[in-house]
């Protein structure tokens, strides 16, 4: 029997030793990552490749881009392992998404990010709006909201003083005096829409996806702080060297001059501007 017992207490003592070289282990691993893979959607998968990554393999990382076309995979991705950052999301969408998805992600740094515009092959600016002309605009209630709060910024439309921006839809509108009208579209769907409506409201992906330029949206939205996109990894990872050493190449030199070269009209974030 005291056998039995001392030979237990052996096991469960090299056990707890294993135990602890494997969580060590784990932690020395997570300190040495050097292979990444970073995903985005189109700009900001480009803005990784020009602006992040030639920084971070001088840091001597590997660094992989991931290109994705939707909103859903980029952070499946996280929470599969399959990528380690992505970049294509403001912090309401990041937010929503890891409730309903059951994930803890954090946000690491803002980027510069493509704004909505009011386009238009019609008019040269908003003053030039004819009674009844129509304006295309997201049928998703987030862009939605943004398209109109555009019009509503350039005096263009109205709401109650207590309409939430990120929530306002058509029935908020309190005053139409150019009596526009509002066909809803599929967000990727908008620029194409310019050959058969007066105006449309453009998502900044969108509209560069489509060969747009930015610089020539008759006017642009003042993106609030909280829809201003950002790199984002999984919270367990928010201390990881990898992602702060993301965040220098953010912050680095050699990404400003990328995104004053190549990411012309995007809004920027605070720290971007001050800097």
């Amino acid at each position: 029997m005291r056998n039995n017992q001392a030979l237990m207490i052996f096991l469960l003592i090299v056990v707890g030793l294993l135990s602890g070289c494997a969580s060590d282990g784990s932690k020395a691993s997570s300190e040495d990552k050097k292979e990444l893979v970073l995903g985005g959607t189109i700009p900001y998968s480009d803005m990784l490749e020009q602006g992040v990554k030639p920084y971070l393999e001088k840091q001597g990382y590997s660094v992989t881009i991931k290109e994705f076309n939707d909103y859903v995979q980029p952070n499946m991705a996280l929470k599969n392992g399959s990528i380690d950052a992505n970049l294509y999301q403001h912090e309401v969408y990041m937010r929503a998404f890891a409730k309903e998805n059951d994930m803890e992600l954090s946000g690491v740094i803002k980027v510069p990010t493509a704004p909505i515009g009011i386009y238009s092959k019609k008019y040269q600016s908003l003053e030039e709006i004819e009674k009844g002309s129509t304006v295309a605009i997201a049928n998703d209630p987030t862009n939605l909201a943004r398209g109109l709060t555009v019009l509503k910024d350039n005096g263009v439309i109205a709401f109650d003083e207590d309409v939430d921006p990120l929530r306002a839809s058509v029935k908020d509108i309190t005053d139409n005096p150019k009596e526009l009208v509002f066909k809803p579209v599929e967000a990727a769907q908008l620029p194409r829409t310019l050959d058969s409506v007066d105006l449309a409201a453009v998502n900044g992906n969108f509209a560069i996806a489509s060969g747009m330029d930015l610089t020539k949206a008759l006017v642009r939205d003042d993106m609030p702080d909280n829809i201003i996109n950002q790199v984002v990894v999984n919270t367990n990872d928010i201390d990881a060297p990898y992602v702060q050493d993301i965040k220098k190449a953010v912050q680095s030199e050699e990404f400003r001059k990328v995104i004053e070269e190549n990411f012309q009209g995007f809004h920027e974030p605070k720290w971007f501007k001050e800097k």
